[in-house]
């Protein structure tokens, strides 16, 4: 066997696909029984593939470690990506933000076209399969061991394993483990795109409740720091979706400085109503208030609002909700807008890493040829996907980068069999 590929997520697939196609013997060794594991429960079961964007914008995305991503994504980058899936059968389309799903909004298309690929080019699987170290000798890797303690002989080993979000796919922290064997410094994994706890307990009063069209900003000691527009969640524990995760980022990178989040400094501020100006919001408010003059004003914002939300409202601007439509007063009404246009909540926590879509941290990048993905300190070793230490915010950057990364990988463990 030429090429040893721990891990059959997506980038683990594409390197599979990859390294075969060019010519490797190829195994797969997956923990789980089935390949793709948690590319099945992305984007909601959706998948969202890629973001239909120039490249320089997709590794901007990524902060000052998407340099790193150059390599990889200028040989395959969102538009290659879709014509491959397309020649797979798999149609691709576009949405909101760029962000590029399956044409039949199932993740299961992605996966099975992906698997069938890889196994198409000559690629092998072995499922239940956990290697738990690497073989090395004279300074270079030789193979992989497994559980059991059996030792496999590969030239070239892939580590594809994840990082340590959603454990129950299989992303365990098996990849850091081995890469700190072989001598690689681990920058600490920490939760990225993960929901958000408050303090405040009103959130689980609509917990269920999905908004979409609204603004959210986050803030750090009071100075704006991110702001995202789209859909959130309210939760029992706080707020997640799409635009929560997004920013989540910005407090997750405040863990890795104390061990906890300083009380208060971190706060969120929604706009219900981004498409309207306060003057026009003052005006929708006291035409709807005049339309139910005779209700109570808790049942005379309903043309305005999702009806779980309104007592949230009145509440925080501190009005009396059984008042008289008609009586309320031009500074009740102010309040109201003031709560509709910056409704103030404030971070506890992120929740805890499991519930992280994606890992922050991971395979420190200086210790990694960007043009290859091969280890600098142990030759025959390379990395891909989310083990390294990359992240970006929702929107597909993050698979993209799986892809890209796979393949990369998985060219170069190939053409390195080759040349040694």
């Amino acid at each position: 066997m030429d090429v040893a590929i721990i891990g059959a997520g997506a980038s683990g697939l594409m390197a599979a696909a990859a390294a075969a196609g060019a010519g490797a013997d190829v195994i797969v060794y997956e923990r789980n029984r089935i390949p793709g594991k948690k590319l099945l429960i992305s984007g909601k079961g959706r998948c969202n593939i890629t973001n239909d964007s120039p490249v320089v914008d997709i590794v901007e995305a990524f902060g000052p470690g998407g340099r790193f991503l150059y390599s990889a994504m200028s040989d395959f980058g969102p538009e290659e990506l879709q014509a491959l899936l397309l020649s797979l059968g798999v149609e691709c389309k576009v949405e909101r933000g760029k962000r590029v799903f399956p044409m039949s909004d199932s993740a299961a298309d992605v996966q099975n076209a992906l698997y069938r690929h890889a196994t198409n080019q000559g690629a092998r699987f072995a499922f239940g399969r956990q290697i738990t170290g690497l073989a090395v000798a004279d300074g270079k890797v030789k193979g992989v061991i497994d559980s059991g303690g059996n030792n496999s002989w590969a030239d070239a080993v892939i580590i594809a394993t994840g990082g340590i979000s959603y454990p129950g796919t299989g992303s365990t922290g098996d990849g850091y483990r081995i890469a700190a064997e072989a001598g690689h410094t681990i920058v600490q994994p920490l939760p990225a795109l993960v929901p958000m706890e408050t303090v405040e307990d009103w959130p689980g009063s609509v917990a269920g409740l999905s908004l979409r069209n609204v603004e959210l900003s986050l803030y750090d000691r009071g100075r704006r720091i991110g702001r995202e527009f789209g859909e959130m969640l309210f939760t029992h524990f706080g707020v997640s979706g799409p635009i929560v995760l997004s920013l989540s980022r910005a407090v997750c990178r405040s863990l890795r400085e104390s061990e906890a989040i300083e009380s208060g400094r971190f706060t969120l501020s929604i706009d219900l109503k981004p498409a309207l100006d306060e003057a026009t919001l003052h005006r929708r408010i006291q035409r709807d208030l005049v339309a139910a003059s005779k209700k109570q004003l808790k049942n005379s914002l309903g043309m305005l609002l999702p009806h779980s939300i309104i007592p949230v409202v009145i509440s925080l601007a501190q009005v009396d909700e059984t008042i008289p439509a008609n009586q309320i007063t031009t500074a009740q009404r102010s309040a109201l807008v003031e709560t509709l246009k910056r409704m103030p909540l404030t971070v506890l926590k992120t929740r805890p890493i499991e519930e992280a879509i994606v890992t922050s941290g991971g395979i420190a990048l200086r210790e990694v040829d960007p043009r290859t993905l091969e280890s600098k300190l142990l030759p025959g070793l390379y990395f891909c996907g989310e083990v390294l230490d990359i992240d970006a915010p929702t929107g597909g950057y993050n698979l993209q980068a799986a892809f890209s990364t796979g393949r990369l990988a998985g060219m170069s463990a190939a053409m390195s069999r080759r040349s040694g």
